[in-house]
């Protein structure tokens, strides 16, 4: 039984991409038929009395699944499953695949897929710290390849005892060491005298 799968893919193969406007009658039934061997082979109970293998031994339902998928057979499963133009073969497709999940439970697969999951998250987890720590030592040596600037921004300073218009107290915008040279016309324009009227 596990031989006979890898006979069976050549000749859907060989129907499935006819239009199925094109499809001649007996190929219809070759399909159908061929469906239907497949759902007949895995609808086979487990005998435990015939199958006494080793603890974790493959049983004979697991090697014919293996034997499905080597020869190709799930992803002709799966195309005719998701073709839009071959739904007539949808109810055969879904026992198919009922059939091939018969001996697990969902809490198997379901922990199995975590599991899976769990592994590639923690795989991704450390890529992206690596990644992290490699920007992040980047961002050092630029810092300190970056000359430094001096700010001129010196602070803001109120001179109590000096007032401005309206009776505040002047606010100094320049640095402490320019405060022995505050005067108010500090920052204003001068007027420019014409050369003809400055004093001889």
């Amino acid at each position: 039984a596990v031989g006979s799968p890898w006979v069976l893919p050549g000749a859907l193969t060989a129907l499935s991409p006819q239009d199925w406007e094109q499809r001649q009658e007996e190929d219809t039934l070759l399909i159908e038929r061929i469906l239907l061997l497949v759902r007949n082979v895995l609808h086979v109970p487990p005998d435990p009395a015939e199958e006494q293998g080793v603890d974790g031994d493959a049983s004979v339902h697991d090697r014919v699944l293996w034997a499905l998928h080597i020869s190709g057979m799930d992803d002709l499963l799966k195309f005719l499953a998701s073709a839009q133009a071959e739904q007539q073969w949808a109810l055969h497709v879904l026992e198919i695949i009922s059939l091939m999940f018969r001996d697990q439970s969902p809490e198997e697969l379901a922990a199995l897929g975590q599991g899976q999951a769990a592994a590639e998250h923690g795989e991704d987890t450390r890529e992206l710290e690596t990644l992290r720590e490699r920007e992040l030592a980047e961002r050092r040596a630029r810092a300190l390849q970056r000359p430094s600037r001096h700010s001129r921004f010196g602070g803001s300073y109120v001179l109590q005892g000096l007032k401005a218009i309206g009776d505040r107290d002047v606010v100094f915008h320049k640095g402490l060491h320019n405060l022995k040279s505050y005067s108010h016309d500090l920052g204003k324009e001068l007027r420019r005298v014409p050369r003809r009227r400055w004093a001889a």
